[in-house]
């Protein structure tokens, strides 16, 4: 993908998604089923969202210092974290009192940052793939 705006919005579609995801699959794990947990995944996905808006007009603003998938993916990861703080989810509850509430808020923050990490994975797969492509094209034809 050439295009930075079509190539930032993919990822934030991506990471946003994978996000509310792996919550969703947390609460599977926790086997936790109150009225106020199960809406968890949803309010992932509308602070994602959230998030990719600001992200994608921070791009748009910025466009030359985003010219990087690392650099796209960690602006997101920033805003996120941020939006997660500043909500009020506090990813340490889990250790002053063991309840199911303060587990879920730090397995949002580990899926935050497994979701970073898979993105990077992938980008640096890609980029392997692709410089062995260009490394094993033949520049010049013989006749």
């Amino acid at each position: 993908m050439k295009n930075i705006l079509m190539r930032s919005l993919v990822i934030f579609i991506v990471m946003s998604l994978l996000n509310a995801q792996f919550s969703e699959w947390t609460l599977h794990f926790l086997k936790e089923k109150s009225d106020g947990i199960v809406m968890v995944p949803i309010g992932v996905l509308v602070d994602c969202l959230i998030v990719t808006i600001v992200s994608f007009i921070t791009v748009l603003l910025f466009r030359k210092n985003y010219s990087s998938v690392l650099r796209i993916a960690v602006l997101f990861e920033i805003i996120y974290l941020l939006t997660l703080i500043i909500s009020g989810t506090n990813p340490f509850a889990y250790f002053s009192n063991k309840t199911d509430a303060g587990l879920l808020a730090l397995f949002i923050y580990i899926n935050s940052f497994v979701v970073f990490l898979i993105v990077c994975i992938f980008h640096l797969i890609y980029f392997k793939i692709i410089a062995s492509k260009i490394k094993n094209y033949p520049t010049s034809r013989t006749r």
